[in-house]
């Protein structure tokens, strides 16, 4: 597995996971991590997570169906989590392997593209 910058991500396509392949290892994952603004590891490692507080709820909302659109063009889908109204959150990871894969990191890329109306 090789490093690879936000740029290269985006460029990429998420290609579809039945399992059979191995989750990134912790260092692979937190190599790939450093090149993605503000995203974290949770999960004992086998999910990534980004956090932002938005302007109000409709602003989370809009955001979340930004999401969803990259998210079912490239047949990858996050965790969307939204509480108190404006906290919203991502979180992604390969259900089929239980862990991270490389379609984690290029929608992540793929998601911080993406316009947000944060809190001011």
């Amino acid at each position: 597995m090789t490093t690879q910058s936000c740029d290269q991500l985006v460029q990429k396509k998420c290609l579809p996971c039945e399992g059979g392949v191995e989750p990134y290892t912790p260092e692979q994952a937190e190599a790939q991590l450093n090149e993605l603004d503000g995203w974290r590891i949770t999960r004992e490692g086998q999910r990534i997570r980004k956090d932002w507080v938005v302007k109000n709820f409709m602003a989370g909302m809009d955001f979340f169906n930004r999401c969803a659109e990259v998210a079912e063009a490239d047949g990858h889908h996050p965790d969307l989590h939204i509480e108190g109204y404006r906290n919203v959150s991502v979180e992604l990871w390969t259900h089929a392997i239980g862990g991270l894969s490389e379609n984690d990191f290029i929608l992540a890329a793929k998601i911080d593209q993406l316009p947000i109306e944060l809190k001011d």
